[in-house]
């Protein structure tokens, strides 16, 4: 008798076993299709051509993340969990949940407000308050950068909507203005035709109504008159036009014997000056 029922018992646990053991392996197996299948959803994303760089990255990673959610609920199901009566539980909780994760949900959406207004794209270079970088990916959480040094900057998609945005590729013209200082001595018009016949040589200024490059002066400070040159070009532009025009004007100025003036200071020394023989002498410690 003892024996038939271990043999019973036996059978049941080798059943509860199997059963166990078969929507174990089937839930990691949903497990990894569901990660393939997501990422395969946002590579084929990334490849859909009509869409740009920051549409992409953010509906990839919405389609990796949703289908590996489904893939939760399905595992649970397997595990005799009622998902019907989960996903009410999880709306009675979502409020609680919404409040403990404030700072987490508002970064999405941010994510979503920066993706439907697009105060920038994928590649241009943007300022929002302290940060400032290349733009590599927009997502759900947050916004990934590079700094001009190429240094990688992870940043929350809230902190960026919360601050002023500055996109400095986002207009296809920038103006430049470069300042530069000449003798209170030097002729100005000479110095000004000098600047003008750099800025001529320079095909990659914009010449259009109302952009045309311009000299003039900005102040006269303590050692110098301070002249303004103010030009426009494409963005693209913009570095090395301020670099070459700064070296060519500073080299044509010095060509024509203009100087550009060290800061100076006169000092006034009110202290008495005695000849050798007046000197006070010194007396010695009693």
């Amino acid at each position: 008798m003892g024996a038939v029922i271990n043999m019973e018992a036996s059978s049941e646990i080798l059943a509860l076993i199997t059963v166990w053991g078969v929507r174990v392996i089937s839930a990691i197996l949903i497990l990894i299709a569901g990660w393939v299948i997501g990422n395969y959803l946002k590579n084929i994303i990334h490849k859909i051509k009509k869409l740009d760089e920051t549409l992409k990255s953010f509906l990839g990673g919405l389609a990796k993340y949703t289908v590996f959610a489904v893939a939760i609920v399905t595992i649970l199901g397997q595990f005799g969990v009622q998902t019907a009566s989960l996903i009410a539980v999880l709306g009675a909780a979502g409020l609680a949940i919404g409040l403990a994760l404030q700072g987490t949900l508002s970064n999405v959406a941010s994510g979503v407000m920066l993706l439907i207004l697009r105060p920038f794209n994928v590649g241009e270079f943007i300022d929002a308050g302290s940060i400032s970088g290349t733009v590599k990916t927009l997502g759900l959480f947050g916004t990934e950068l590079a700094t001009a040094d190429n240094v990688y900057i992870f940043v929350p998609n809230k902190q960026i909507w919360d601050s002023a945005i500055k996109n400095y590729n986002r207009n296809k013209q920038r103006r430049l203005d470069i300042n530069a200082g000449i003798s209170y001595g030097d002729d100005i018009n000479k110095a000004f035709k000098v600047i003008e016949k750099v800025l001529k040589a320079d095909k990659r200024l914009v010449t259009t109504e109302g952009k045309e490059p311009q000299v003039m002066v900005n102040a006269m400070g303590e050692s110098s008159v301070d002249l303004l040159v103010r030009v426009w070009m494409t963005t693209p532009d913009y570095w090395t036009v301020k670099w070459d025009l700064t070296k060519a004007i500073k080299e044509a100025l010095d060509k024509e014997g203009i100087t550009i003036p060290f800061p100076t200071r006169t000092l006034e020394i009110n202290a008495p000056i005695y000849l050798e023989k007046d000197k006070p002498k010194k007396t010695k410690a009693a």
